[in-house]
């Protein structure tokens, strides 16, 4: 169907809030650019040949930005051989040690990530500026409410909205007090109404773009749902540049979520979208079963498609209207396949897999057909 959906329902708009652009290599974040999506490698970093492996599989899923953890200098001297083999923009993550981030900067980082009260005092803050600046690279300061300032945590007593949003303005200081603008700023906590409060408060008080996150949200499943509770309530309100969900899992799955998250709110499409219902009596297939195997087969798919998978005639032809391929199931083994929401024929329950397979290569393959044009 190729409209966007919402330019046809305006309840359905975000209206994202005004933020200056900066870039993050060759991303742009902030302003009008695509809410980018980010993972963290959990390789040790100056082990190049794993860390690369890492970095190119969550390439391969679609990463926008990759953060490298260099808390040592093998790890920031190994960032040239790194970025030397990758093609998506790193970020080195700096605690502390301020030679670290100079080091990462001379050696292809795009973007440092640091809180620049932690390495020193304003003198090295201004080396590592010099650094970024020489470099070309822009910075994320990130506030965590578990690492909160000891001043700040005495002045308020435990981690709150005001000492998060504190510790980063106090330190989104220091580096103006430089000449530097090239920055983005994250509250996160693992704590889902601090981390929102933090940042509806935070967005009122900044033009920086915001990166958004729920910290150690814990595995997979539970860490799925905070970060859409949480993520979800400030992308909803227009809040957030750059995303990266934290779970405990294998990375490319972070990269995964975020997408779907973005995918599910409207707010950007990557892949194939399955809409499918959860299955009853009704049900002329195997539903579960049919949705797990075009979830894998399907995963390679880049281009933005709608696919609708039900189990039966009550909701089926109406779900298909609105998605650019669907199945329905009927009875007698068969069901009926549908294409940019109009009936194309029936297809037999056995060669259903294969025959949506091939619907949806053939859309891709016509999407990208037109990118090639307009480009």
């Amino acid at each position: 169907m190729g409209q966007d959906i919402n330019s046809i329902r305006p309840w359905r708009t975000i209206d994202r809030r005004e933020s200056r652009q900066i870039r993050v290599g060759s991303v742009l974040v902030g302003g009008d650019a695509p809410i980018a999506v980010q993972s963290m490698t959990n390789t040790l970093t100056h082990d190049v040949d794993a860390t690369v492996a890492q970095i190119t599989a969550l390439e391969e899923a679609g990463a926008d930005i990759v953060r490298v953890s260099c808390p040592d200098p093998e790890s920031s001297a190994a960032m040239r051989a790194i970025t030397d083999r990758v093609n998506v923009p790193l970020v080195a993550d700096i605690h502390f040690h301020y030679k670290r981030g100079i080091e990462a900067a001379d050696n292809g980082a795009a973007c440092l990530r640091i809180n620049p009260g932690n390495i020193g005092g304003q003198a090295r803050v201004k080396e590592v500026v010099a650094a970024a600046r020489a470099n070309g690279c822009s910075i994320r300061i990130g506030v965590n409410g578990g690492s909160l300032e000891r001043d700040l945590l005495e002045k308020y007593g435990e981690p709150c909205p005001d000492a998060m949003v504190e510790s980063a303005m106090m330190h989104a200081r220091m580096l103006e007090d430089e000449g530097f603008g090239d920055y983005k700023i994250s509250v996160k906590a693992s704590d889902m109404f601090l981390t929102v409060a933090a940042y509806q408060q935070l967005a009122d008080q900044t033009d920086a773009p915001l990166h958004l996150g729920i910290t150690e949200a814990g595995g997979a499943r539970i860490g799925t749902v905070k970060s859409s509770i949480g993520m979800g309530n400030l992308l909803w309100a227009g809040i957030g540049d750059t995303i990266r969900v934290s779970l405990s899992a294998d990375p490319v799955e972070e990269i995964k979520v975020g997408f779907d998250m973005l995918k599910s709110l409207g707010i950007r499409t990557r892949g194939v979208n399955i809409i499918s219902c959860p299955s009853c009596a009704r049900q002329g297939f195997d539903v579960i079963k049919t949705v797990q195997t075009l979830e894998k087969k399907l995963a390679h798919i880049s281009e933005p498609i709608t696919l609708s998978i039900i189990g039966c005639v009550v909701n089926g032809p109406g779900e298909a209207m609105f998605t650019d391929v669907g199945f329905t199931g009927g009875s007698a083994g068969y069901g009926m396949m549908y294409h940019a929401g109009k009936k194309t024929g029936k297809t037999d329950n056995a060669t259903m897999i294969d025959d949506i397979i091939d619907q949806v290569e053939t859309k891709a393959a016509a999407l990208r057909k037109e990118q090639e044009a307009a480009a």
